[in-house]
C-alpha cells in the first residue's frame, strides 16, 4: 500500500498543534473546531490528508450539533474518497447521525443542506472505486447530475482527479504485468498525449507497435509459489513415556474396569480386549 499504518495514524505533514489536539483530550473541546476546520481547508489546498484530524471534526459535530457545517462534512468525505481502498470513507459515514438528513442546526437557514443530495452520489462513487470499476466511476463523475459536486466542491480540492488516478494505478500495479493502452486510458480518464505523459511519469514502458504497456514487477503482481514448512520438536518424554511393570498392570486393570463398565456395545468390548492384549505383551 502507498500509505503505511504509521503515516495514517500520524502523517508527517501534520503540524505540532494539530498533533497535540488529535492525540489528547482537547480533540473533544468544541472551541477547537475552528482550528481543525482551517486545517481541513489547508489539506484541500495543499493535497495533504489527515484522516484522524478530519474524524475529530465529525466527532465534534456529533457531540455539538450547533457546530454542524455541511460544506465541511462534504469536503471531509471528498478527501476520504481518494483514500480507497482504505476504509476512511466508511469511518466518516459512521460518524454522521440522523441530523444531517434534514436542516442542520448550525447550517444557514436561508440555504438548503446540500449533504442529503450529495451523500448518495459520494457513496456511489466510493463503491465504484472500492470495486475497481474505474470507467464507471468517471462516467458517473462526469455526468450532469454530479455537476453540483464538481463545480462547488471537487474543483476546490487541489489534485482530486489525480488522487483518484493514484487509486487506479495502485490497483493496476497489483493486478497486471501488462495492460492495453486503451484500457489503462479508460481507468485514468486520459487519452492521447495526456495519457502518454502520465505513463512516462510512472516510469512504465509502452510498445508502440502493439500499444501494450508493461507494468514493472512488484510483490503484488508476481505469482510465486511459497512453501511453508514447520518443524515442531517434541520432547522425547512426551513421545515415549517410561512405563514400569507396575504402572502397566495398573493401566491394564483400569482398562478392564472401563471395558466392563461400558459394556453396552460389542465394539467397545472388542476395543478393550485389544488394548489389554497389546499392553500385556509389554510385560
Amino acid at each position: 500500500m502507498a500509505v503505511s499504518a504509521a503515516n495514517w495514524t500520524s502523517p508527517p505533514t501534520r503540524p505540532p498543534l494539530i498533533e497535540e489536539l488529535v492525540s489528547g483530550v482537547d480533540r473533544y473541546n468544541p472551541s477547537n473546531v475552528n482550528i481543525l476546520e482551517d486545517y481541513l481547508y489547508h489539506q484541500i489546498r495543499s493535497q495533504e490528508y489527515d484522516c484522524l484530524a478530519n474524524l475529530a471534526i465529525l466527532k465534534l459535530y456529533q457531540f455539538n450539533p450547533e457546530l454542524y457545517n455541511p460544506d465541511v462534512v462534504i469536503n471531509i468525505l471528498i478527501k476520504a474518497l481518494t483514500s480507497a481502498p482504505f476504509p476512511d470513507f466508511n469511518l466518516c459515514i459512521s460518524l454522521l447521525d440522523e441530523r444531517p438528513a434534514g436542516q442542520g442546526a448550525g447550517a444557514n437557514a436561508d440555504e438548503p443542506d446540500p449533504l442529503p443530495q450529495l451523500l448518495p452520489v459520494l457513496a456511489r462513487l466510493h463503491a465504484l472505486l472500492q470495486q475497481c470499476r474505474f470507467p464507471q466511476f468517471w462516467a458517473l463523475y462526469r455526468a450532469d447530475d454530479v455537476e453540483a459536486l464538481r463545480d462547488n466542491y471537487t474543483v476546490e480540492c487541489v489534485g482530486f482527479e489525480d488522487a483518484v488516478r493514484d487509486v487506479a494505478v495502485r490497483a493496476v500495479k497489483a493486478a497486471f504485468t501488462s495492460i492495453g493502452r486503451a484500457r489503462l486510458g479508460s481507468y485514468l480518464d486520459l487519452s492521447g498525449p495526456e495519457l502518454d505523459a502520465y505513463v512516462e511519469k510512472l516510469g512504465w514502458t509502452v510498445d508502440a507497435s502493439t500499444g501494450v504497456i508493461t507494468v514493472p514487477p512488484n510483490p503484488d503482481n508476481q505469482i510465486e509459489s511459497t512453501v511453508v514448512q514447520e518443524n515442531i520438536q517434541l520432547p522425547r518424554a512426551y513421545m515415549t513415556p517410561p512405563f514400569t511393570p507396575s504402572s502397566l498392570r495398573i493401566l491394564i486393570d483400569m482398562t478392564s474396569y472401563r471395558a466392563d463398565k461400558s459394556h453396552r456395545t460389542r465394539s467397545a468390548d472388542v476395543a478393550a480386549r485389544c488394548i489389554r492384549c497389546k499392553l500385556a505383551t509389554l510385560l
